[in-house]
């Protein structure tokens, strides 16, 4: 269950953005899903194997508590981990993590969200189904040229994106005063009529976690990100944003 915990972590709390989410879960299928505190990314996920610890609906607050714990170096090595269960109106549902240590003299209960909270607090948001103009598998090389414009360009929150002649580009900043603009990728199929806006920080921290990764834009103003950790698939989708 560590291996699953230190998953979902790094993909949601290490953002930056997302500190709370909601597991949904049966025997045939695991999801999670989340949104970012400043709704810049919906989070949609699921794991390629059932948990079986993770049956019921719960939430998982606190992110960064649960982070801490999960690196306490007491829990490093043969760490016990199991899930506290409780009887409600004549269900047994989970309601939270035992952790202790292989000495058993060192412990932490780390609670989850009932349903009925989480369900109030994270209303899932459905974004309908859009066509994907734009379709790339992004490179290292292009994630790493990224992160060198937003360097440059550090007083900007948002970047544009546009197609040029089966190049997808990416600009920075303002003509008028400081900019920047570079190729994310070349030999692409698709084209863009519209030039949207995205988030410089979100998109930079999702292609920075691991896992493979393939980005998708729509004309109609979102972009998804899809992540394969090995462990989950997590959708990170995007509506555009105003420059």
């Amino acid at each position: 269950m560590k291996d699953y915990l230190q998953d979902i972590v790094q993909h949601t709390h290490s953002l930056g953005i997302i500190d709370l989410i909601k597991i949904t879960g049966t025997d045939q299928e695991t999801v999670l899903n989340a949104i970012a505190e400043d709704r810049s990314v919906i989070l949609d996920a699921h794991f390629k194997n059932p948990v079986p610890e993770f049956v019921g609906t719960f939430g998982m607050p606190n992110l960064g508590k649960l982070n801490t714990i999960l690196n306490i170096q007491e829990y490093r090595e043969d760490a016990q981990l199991s899930i506290l269960n409780q009887e409600r109106n004549g269900a047994t549902v989970p309601v939270g993590i035992h952790f202790e240590n292989k000495a058993g003299d060192f412990k932490n209960d780390y609670r989850f969200m009932t349903s009925d909270i989480i369900n109030d607090k994270l209303k899932k948001v459905s974004m309908k189904s859009v066509p994907w103009n734009v379709e790339i598998v992004p490179t290292v090389a292009a994630i790493q040229k990224m992160k060198f414009q937003a360097s440059a360009n550090s007083d900007e929150p948002v970047f544009v994106v546009k197609t040029e002649s089966n190049k997808l580009k990416f600009f920075f900043g303002d003509h008028s005063t400081h900019a920047g603009d570079f190729v994310f990728a070349d030999g692409i199929t698709g084209t863009l009529s519209k030039s949207w806006s995205w988030p410089v920080s979100a998109v930079i921290g999702i292609l920075g976690l691991s896992g493979d990764k393939n980005i998708k834009i729509s004309d109609a103003g979102v972009m998804q990100i899809t992540v394969d950790s090995g462990i989950a698939v997590y959708e990170y989708k995007l509506p555009a944003q105003t420059k």
